[in-house]
């Protein structure tokens, strides 16, 4: 697989391995052939110890070119087991969070200092700025009067840090994640398309399937049928 990103530009992922991307860096994927991969994305990260975190950070730089990970025998075992469950219709939220927990074990447990430099500095990064306020909260609010008043910034204000951070008028990036999610929903979930209407604050089915005509060029159930024709 070919992945493209600020960190990893034009890398091969290859069989048997994988990556720590940094939180919100934006990245590509192309399948250059038949391939099965396992993407995990958090907004909230289960951390190492507090005592092998603050060690990594004063004492181990970040590699100058970040490069694929070698999946040790106890990554693989926590691999197979997540695709038995995500192959499942519906999944324990208690069991995901366990596995999420068990991530974080294998990680901070079986590879070194060095390899979880990759992850670890862009975290601290990451948990102490404006954008893990934004991608924490985004899901929590309709409106950017209600973000700005959720973060205590005046309007003007919350706008401009904004754009500063994400070079991007803040009600376009809102739109963006919007379309994202409910694209996901339709093609990934189970849940039926009026549960998917009110899940995003649309007043009615027909409100929210022009929406989609608008933003996708077709309707929901059109997007959900294709999904189950492939």
């Amino acid at each position: 697989m070919l992945v493209n990103s600020r960190e990893y530009a034009g890398t091969m992922l290859k069989a048997g391995e994988f990556m720590l991307q940094p939180i919100s860096s934006k990245i590509e994927m192309l399948a250059m052939t038949d391939v099965e991969c396992i993407y995990y994305q958090f907004n909230q990260p289960e951390l190492f110890c507090d005592i092998r975190y603050n060690r990594i950070m004063k004492e181990t730089d970040p590699p100058l070119i970040p490069s694929p990970l070698p999946i040790i025998p106890e990554l693989q075992h926590f691999l197979e087991s997540a695709r038995t469950y995500l192959s499942e219709k519906k999944i324990c939220r208690d069991l995901l969070s366990l596995k999420r927990k068990e991530l974080a074990f294998i990680l901070g447990y079986f590879y070194s200092d060095y390899d979880l430099a990759s992850l670890v500095h862009p975290l601290s990064k990451y948990t102490s700025s404006f954008e893990c306020f934004v991608y924490q909260n985004y899901k929590k609010v309709k409106t950017v009067e209600e973000f700005a008043k959720l973060g205590g910034y005046s309007q003007t204000t919350f706008r401009r840090i904004f754009d500063n951070v994400f070079h991007e008028p803040v009600y376009e990036w809102m739109l963006s994640r919007r379309k994202e999610e409910i694209i996901y929903e339709l093609q990934n979930t189970e849940a039926t398309i009026s549960e998917i209407c009110y899940k995003f604050g649309f007043e009615s089915l027909p409100h929210f399937s022009n929406f989609c005509k608008k933003s996708f060029g077709t309707s929901p159930r059109s997007i959900r049928l294709k999904r189950s024709s492939e």
